[in-house]
Formats: structure tokens, C-alpha cells, sequence
């Protein structure tokens, strides 16, 4: 007869078999939780959920991946090829879902983004990665969520981390602004500029933290001369290690969409920037 011991080991590993599966060198395990003890009723039990994207070997980057859709839409999901892809290449990713506007308001999703970050520091060593080479990136709404946990350092210092403990953050045609759906959350119009604690650029400081800024030169209007001005704030405020690429003839959608395609711009810039280049670690 079974001990109740071995039983368990046996639950678990058919819980990994059925959560991951080895494709093409990749591991692919999925709907992760990454505050299940934390979460304070069904939907924050519901979302806060993410998908690793792992290689094969040790030692390798990983970079948090945060998906696009204004705040109020979306999901993992839409960064399957981009996981698939980097794993392929030596990068992990884990890409992740957070809660939505309007079943909850700013700052939550923030929220669930740092925790998604620190759930991924503190775990990547037991899948192989490497804890000190882990990035944080996402695009349009994705990209908020990423500058806002980099320049607002009071989001990881909750779990203990500083945006300094991480290798790097890339957002990908974020709002530097306080982004338009926390606006409409507060009953503001479309048109009012706010750059308060909602937003990335109002944590200008000498010590922010690496960053990759990526645009596409024909994104939405305004949206590029937002970036540029963030990115030059950066600079003169004593931070020299920000730096922003233009990628022409790419909009709002193909600037994200076209990071999985192995010749796009934006994403050697990517694997420059994490370390890796041609697919192998250096």
C-alpha cells in the first residue's frame, strides 16, 4: 500500500504533467498563481495568474511580460508567440494576466503587477533561471504597468525587492502619463493631462533603473512625443541608463506584434538588452 507521502509526490507530478509540457525544447507551464494566499475574493483568485515560457539548460534571463488591452481587456494569452519564441532563443518569460478596470481601479492592477514580479524573482531559480537576470516588459497597457513598478519604487519594496534588484525594464509603447483609463476611473475627460503618482514620468529620478524604450514611429498620436519626453526627462535628471528605440513603420499594434518574428528590430534590441544575442547566452 501507498503511503500518504508518496501519494502526494504522485498528485504533484500529475499536476505538473497536466500544468506543462516539453514543445520543441520549450516547458510551457500554465495558470500559475502568483497570490493565491493573498487574494481577497474570487477575482483576485481568478487573474493573477501567469504562464512560464522556459528553456532548456540554467542560468538563463527571464523577463515578466504584461499584456496589452487599455487596462480594461485582454489577457496572457496574447503572448503566446512571443513566450514561445524567446524560449526558444534562451529567454524565459512569463507572461502574465492582472485584474482589469472596471471590477477594480488604480492602483490594483500596479498591484498585481509588482506581485507577479516578485512572484517570479523569488521562484525562476527553482525552474532553472537566473534570479538575477530577470527584465520586466509589456506593451501599451502592459508597457504602464511596467514603467509604473520601475519608476514607482513603493509597488516592489511591498514584497521586499527594489526596481534595482531587477536586470532591466522594457516598455513597449506605454504612457509615460497617468494613463487614460485611471483618468476616466476619476471622471476626467479624454483630454486632461495628468502626471501624478499614477503616472511613471512624475518618478523622474537620478537612480532609476535600466530601461529599454520601445516605439514604433507611427503609433498613436501623441503617444511617441510622450515616450521621447519621458526618456529625455530621464537624462537630464542624471539617469543615463534609459534609452529609446524607434522602429519605423510600425503602429500601435505591429510595434507588439511583430517582436515574435525573428528579424524585427525591436526584438534583437530585446536580446540585446537581456544579454543573449543569436540565441545563445554569452
Amino acid at each position: 500500500m501507498m503511503t500518504t507521502g508518496r501519494w502526494r509526490v504522485l498528485a504533484l507530478a500529475a499536476e505538473l504533467f497536466a500544468a506543462g509540457a516539453a514543445r520543441g525544447g520549450v516547458t510551457i507551464l500554465t495558470n500559475l498563481p502568483y497570490k493565491a494566499e493573498a487574494a481577497a475574493d474570487d477575482y483576485e483568485r481568478e487573474r493573477p495568474r501567469l504562464d512560464l515560457y522556459l528553456p532548456g539548460g540554467t542560468g538563463f534571463p527571464s523577463i515578466v511580460w504584461f499584456h496589452g488591452g487599455g487596462l480594461v481587456g485582454g489577457n496572457k494569452d496574447g503572448a503566446m508567440s512571443i513566450g514561445r519564441s524567446f524560449a526558444e532563443e534562451g529567454i524565459a518569460v512569463a507572461a502574465a494576466n492582472y485584474r482589469l478596470s472596471p471590477k477594480v481601479k488604480f492602483p490594483a492592477y500596479v498591484e498585481d503587477a509588482a506581485a507577479a514580479v516578485a512572484w517570479v524573482r523569488a521562484t525562476i531559480g527553482g525552474h532553472g533561471g537566473a534570479s538575477n537576470r530577470v527584465f520586466v516588459g509589456g506593451a501599451s497597457a502592459g508597457g504602464y504597468l511596467t514603467s509604473m513598478i520601475a519608476m514607482d519604487a513603493s509597488y516592489l519594496r511591498r514584497h521586499g525587492l527594489d526596481p534595482s534588484a531587477l536586470a532591466g525594464f522594457v516598455p513597449v509603447s506605454g504612457q509615460m502619463v497617468t494613463h487614460f483609463t485611471v483618468r476616466a476611473e476619476r471622471g476626467l475627460g479624454t483630454n486632461a493631462i495628468v502626471a501624478d503618482a499614477a503616472a511613471p514620468i512624475h518618478f523622474t529620478r537620478p537612480d532609476g533603473p535600466p530601461m529599454l524604450v520601445i516605439m514604433g514611429d507611427r503609433d498613436w498620436p501623441g503617444r511617441l512625443e510622450e515616450n521621447q519626453y519621458f526618456v529625455a526627462l530621464q537624462k537630464i535628471a542624471g539617469n543615463r541608463r534609459v534609452d529609446l528605440l524607434v522602429v519605423p513603420d510600425r503602429t500601435h499594434g505591429t510595434i507588439c506584434g511583430n517582436i515574435k518574428l525573428p528579424d524585427d528590430p525591436s526584438r534583437e534590441a530585446i536580446r540585446r538588452f537581456t544579454g543573449v544575442r543569436g540565441g545563445e547566452a554569452p
